[in-house]
C-alpha cells in the first residue's frame, strides 16, 4: 500500500525531482540536482530502482533507450507520514516541535499568523458539519 511506503533521506531527495518532474529518466532526475549537490549518476539509477521496488515510482514508458518513470506516491502523503511519525515521538503534541521552530527563528510571525488563519478556517469548516 502506497501509504506504508517509508522513504530514506536520499529516496526522498530523489523523489523530489520526480515529483517537480512529474515524469522523467534518470537523466533528467539527475540533471536537475544542483551540481553542487548531485550525488553519482549510478547512485541516482540505483535510487531510481529502489523506488520502483518500493512501488513509489513506476514506469511510464520509454524515450530511445532511457525509461521514463512517474511518480505513484504524492509528495503531501509522504511529508504527511513522515510528520505524523515525528508528532508520535512526542506522543501526538505538537506543541514542542512548533516551540522549537519558533525558538530557532524557522516559524516567523508571518507563518504563525498563516497557521492561525488556517486553523480557524478548519475550525469553522468543522462547525458547519457539525
Amino acid at each position: 500500500m502506497a501509504n506504508d511506503i517509508r522513504l530514506s533521506r536520499l529516496e526522498l531527495e530523489v523523489m523530489e525531482h520526480y515529483w517537480r518532474l512529474e515524469t522523467a529518466s534518470v537523466r533528467d532526475a539527475f540533471e536537475s540536482i544542483p551540481e553542487s549537490e548531485r550525488p553519482a549518476f549510478t547512485t541516482v539509477q540505483t535510487i531510481t530502482q529502489r523506488l520502483e521496488q518500493k512501488g513509489a515510482l513506476a514506469r511510464a514508458g520509454k524515450v530511445g533507450n532511457a525509461l521514463l518513470f512517474r511518480p505513484l506516491i504524492s509528495q503531501r502523503s509522504v511529508y504527511r507520514r513522515m510528520i505524523d511519525e515525528l508528532l508520535a515521538l512526542f506522543g501526538g503534541s505538537a506543541h514542542p516541535l512548533v516551540s522549537h521552530l519558533i525558538d530557532s527563528g524557522k516559524l516567523s510571525l508571518e507563518d504563525l499568523r498563516d497557521l492561525e488563519a488556517k486553523a480557524a478556517g478548519a475550525r469553522r469548516g468543522k462547525g458547519e458539519k457539525q
